[in-house]
C-alpha cells in the first residue's frame, strides 16, 4: 500500500517528458507511481491539490547554511528540498542540521580560508594538498574558493583547482584573485586558470554589474566564456540583493572584497564610516534573527547591530545585481539548445533571498522559461550537477523528493523529502534532522558521530553531460 497519493495536481518533470494533471504515489521514500486518476484506495493518506504544480523537489545548488541556525528552515519555508552550502563551516552546519535540519539533504562546500585553514593567500602546493585533504576529512563534498571575499592568488587557486580536478572532488569557486576582483575579469581569469577542468564556477550574473564595461558587454562576454568553456558548471540567481559580511580590520577597512567594491559602486568611503551611511541610507541591509527566521533590520536597528557587534554581521546590498543579467543569464542557451546557466540558485539559505521559485515563477509568467524548463533548472539540472541520479525527477524509483507550489501565488505549498511531508499548507513540519551527502573519507567518522549522512562523491562526466548534450 502507498503512504501518500497525491492527485489533482498538473504534473511536471521534463525528463519523463510529464506536464499535464496527473497523480503521483509514494511508498517509503520513492516514487512508487505517476498516473492518471490513481486509486485512492491503495494509499493510507490522500491529498487533494486541484491547481497547484506539482514538480521534482528543487535543488539550491548556491546558499549558505553557516551564517546562523536558520538556513535550513529558510530553505524549507521556500520549497527547497536539497542545498549546497558555498562555504560553511562543516562542524558548525552539521551541528545545525543534526537540530535545525528540517529534514532536507545539503552538502558542504569548505572555503578555503587564509589564516583559518591555509595559512596565507599563497599557500603552496603541498599545503593546499594538506588542506584539502582535512576538509574533506571533516565531512565536507568539496571545497569552495571564495575568491571574491578573500581571495588567493592567482597560482594558488590554479593549485586548488588541479588537485581536486586530480582526486575528483567538487570545485567552486566564487571568481576573484589578489588579482581581479569579483568582477568580470575575475571571471575570465577563473576560466583561464581552469585550464579546461572541471570548475562549478558561482553565481554567474554577480560578475555582470558593470563594475569595469557596460552591464550588457559584460554580459556578453560571460555568456562568451561559458560556450567556449563546457568544463565550466554554473548557476546564477534572480535578487537584486547580495551577500556579504561586515567585519573590519583594525584600520576600519571592510575585510571583504566584495563589500569593499559595494560601497565604492554606491558611493560610500570603504570604511566603518561608509558602512554606517550606507545602513542609513537604506542600501546597505543588516541581517538580524527574528521569530526563528533571518530578516532585514530596519536602518535604526542595523545600525545598532553593527555598532554592537563591531561588524560581525551578515548583510546584504540593494539593487546591487542589474535586471538585464539575471534575465539574460537564466534563459540563456548554447549552441546545441542546453541552458548556458546551467541552475537556478538563491545565495541565500541563512540570507533572506530564498526566491527561486518566488522570481523563477515571475520569468515563467513574463514568458522566458517555459514551467518544464523552470523545473530543468531547479531542479533536473541541479541534480545532474552533484551526481544525484536519484533526484531531480519523477521516475518510479526515484528518492520522493517532491515540491508543490501555487502558479498564481508563487509560493511553496507542501514538500516532501524522501517521502517524507517537510513542508504543509506552508509551514514546516519536520523536525527530522537533515541529511549530509559527505566524503566517503569522513563518513564512518561522522556517522559514529550522530550525524545522517551518506557518503557521495562528485561525478565530472556527468555534471559535464549537462553542457555537452543536445536537448532533447
Amino acid at each position: 500500500m502507498w503512504d501518500y497519493l497525491i492527485k489533482d495536481c498538473r504534473v511536471v518533470d521534463p525528463k519523463n517528458h510529464i506536464n499535464e494533471e496527473m497523480d503521483v504515489a509514494i511508498e517509503g521514500d520513492k516514487i512508487a507511481c505517476v498516473g492518471k486518476d490513481l486509486p485512492p484506495g491503495n494509499a493510507r493518506e490522500v491529498l487533494h491539490l486541484p491547481g497547484k504544480i506539482l514538480q521534482p523537489g528543487i535543488i539550491d545548488t548556491h546558499l549558505h547554511l553557516g551564517i546562523n541556525t536558520f538556513g535550513f528552515k529558510m530553505a524549507a519555508l521556500a520549497g527547497v528540498t536539497t542545498c549546497l552550502d558555498m562555504s560553511g563551516d562543516t562542524d558548525f552546519v552539521f551541528r545545525v542540521a543534526k537540530e535545525h535540519g528540517c529534514g532536507l539533504n545539503f552538502a558542504v562546500l569548505q572555503a578555503l580560508l587564509p589564516g583559518k585553514n591555509i595559512d596565507s593567500n599563497n599557500p603552496g602546493r603541498d599545503a593546499v594538498e594538506h588542506a584539502v585533504t582535512r576538509v574533506l576529512a571533516e565531512g565536507a563534498f568539496g571545497v569552495k574558493i571564495l575568491g571574491g571575499h578573500f581571495p588567493l592568488t592567482p597560482e594558488a587557486s590554479r593549485n586548488v583547482i588541479e588537485i581536486c580536478n586530480s582526486r575528483q572532488t567538487y570545485v567552486a569557486w566564487h571568481a576573484g584573485t589578489t588579482e581581479n576582483g569579483s568582477n568580470i575579469l575575475g571571471m575570465k581569469q577563473a576560466v583561464e586558470l581552469a585550464e579546461g577542468h572541471f570548475l562549478h564556477l558561482a553565481h554567474i550574473n554577480a560578475y555582470c554589474r558593470g563594475y569595469i564595461n557596460p552591464v550588457e558587454e559584460e554580459t556578453r562576454e560571460a555568456i562568451e566564456l561559458l560556450e567556449t568553456n563546457p568544463n565550466i558548471i554554473s548557476e546564477s540567481y534572480l535578487s537584486p540583493r547580495n551577500g556579504c559580511q561586515l567585519i573590519y580590520d583594525e584600520q576600519g577597512v571592510p575585510r571583504s572584497g566584495v563589500t569593499r567594491s559595494c560601497l565604492k559602486r554606491f558611493g560610500f568611503a570603504e570604511s566603518v564610516d561608509g558602512i554606517e551611511k550606507a545602513i542609513a541610507s537604506g542600501v546597505l541591509g543588516v541581517i538580524k534573527e527574528e521569530d526563528g527566521l533571518s530578516k532585514l533590520a530596519s536602518a535604526t536597528e542595523g545600525l545598532a547591530l553593527f555598532r554592537e557587534m563591531h561588524g560581525e554581521v551578515s548583510a546584504t546590498f540593494d539593487r546591487v545585481n542589474p535586471f538585464l543579467p539575471r534575465g539574460w543569464l537564466v534563459q540563456a542557451r548554447r549552441a546545441n539548445g542546453r541552458f548556458l546557466v546551467n541552475a537556478i540558485a538563491t545565495d541565500g539559505g541563512s540570507i533572506p533571498r530564498n526566491v527561486i521559485l518566488e522570481l523563477g515563477l515571475s520569468v515563467v509568467k513574463l514568458g522566458g522559461l517555459s514551467l518544464s524548463e523552470f523545473a530543468e533548472k531547479s531542479a533536473l539540472n541541479p541534480a545532474t550537477m552533484l551526481n544525484l541520479k536519484n533526484k531531480g525527477h519523477l521516475s518510479v524509483g526515484a528518492d520522493a523528493d517532491i515540491t508543490i507550489y501555487d502558479l498564481d501565488k508563487q509560493q511553496a505549498v507542501s514538500t516532501f523529502v524522501l517521502g517524507k511531508p517537510v513542508l504543509v499548507n506552508g509551514r514546516v513540519c519536520s523536525k527530522e534532522p537533515a541529511l549530509a551527502y559527505v566524503h566517503p573519507s569522513a563518513f564512518e567518522t561522522l556517522k559514529q558521530q550522530g550525524l545522517r549522512c551518506l557518503p557521495h562523491s562528485a561525478d565530472y562526466e556527468t555534471a559535464w553531460s549537462l553542457n555537452k548534450a543536445t536537448q532533447k
